[in-house]
């Protein structure tokens, strides 16, 4: 995080899902190093208290939930920025992955991964769209994958589930650009966290050095998003809305 000025989100309030663990908690706690003021979330209490005690700086608050729900995400953000203040920023890394041949997937699962990732975006979308929950100038940033630009067996679902994203993004920025809140996602390539290493874990070394070959680069490491998330949120993302950054090490461009 040393390539930004350290106080470049300073006083900027920003709420963090999936923040006890992975990318969530990686990004909370860059941010708060470089000023913001953050509210973290987390289905894990526990957990949260982890990262509560990494992020640096003070004013951050804990706010255990689930995201799984378009209304209780809704009222979840409306009501974090009644306590917290118009948000300035909101990266939304809550999700699961799912990889399960389609003929084995039932609609439980569907919904499990499409709840974090397309329900949860959206009542963070319907949120920010009312009155008071964003501040002005204000950044929504969500995660999105891979599995959305190219095929992979057993990953119909969570493919489908960030494409939905994707769509939601560009609809969401224009739809939310006269009020000053800027709308992104970020693609993401393999990157090394809790969730990918249990997926190398229950898939095994061939598999993952099958991975590890289609990254030109290499895998990626939570700075590589956490950088990307700082930048859309600072003033340098101010002209950018509607957009997907993909971050892959290489990954989609072969």
């Amino acid at each position: 995080m040393t390539v930004f000025r350290p106080d470049c989100l300073a006083e900027r309030r920003v709420f963090v899902t999936g923040a006890s663990s992975g990318l969530g908690r990686a990004t909370a706690i860059g941010l708060s190093k470089l000023g913001a003021h953050v509210a973290i979330c987390g289905r894990d209490e526990g957990r949260l208290a982890e990262t509560m005690a990494q992020l640096g700086g003070e004013g951050h608050i804990s706010v255990p939930a689930t995201i799984a729900d378009t209304d209780a995400t809704a009222d979840l953000v409306k009501d974090v920025a009644k306590r917290f203040g118009p948000l300035h920023g909101v990266f939304h890394a809550a999700g699961i992955s799912l990889t399960m041949p389609v003929r084995m997937t039932r609609q439980s699962q569907v919904d499990d991964t499409f709840g974090p990732s397309v329900f949860g975006a959206f009542g963070i979308a319907r949120a920010a769209g009312q009155k008071n929950v964003m501040a002005e100038r204000s950044s929504v940033v969500l995660m999105s994958s891979i599995s959305a630009e190219r095929g992979h067996n057993g990953m119909m679902i969570y493919s489908a589930a960030k494409s939905a994203v994707h769509g939601l993004v560009r609809s969401a920025a224009v739809e939310l650009a006269p009020k000053g809140v800027r709308v992104n996602a970020i693609i993401a390539g393999a990157v090394y966290t809790e969730m990918y290493a249990r997926e190398v874990d229950r898939m095994g070394p061939d598999w993952i050095a099958g991975v590890g070959a289609k990254h030109p680069l290499g895998f990626g490491e939570t700075d590589d998003i956490t950088n990307a998330v700082a930048y859309l949120m600072s003033d340098a993302g101010k002209w950018i809305t509607g957009t997907t950054m993909t971050i892959d090490g290489g990954y989609t461009a072969q």
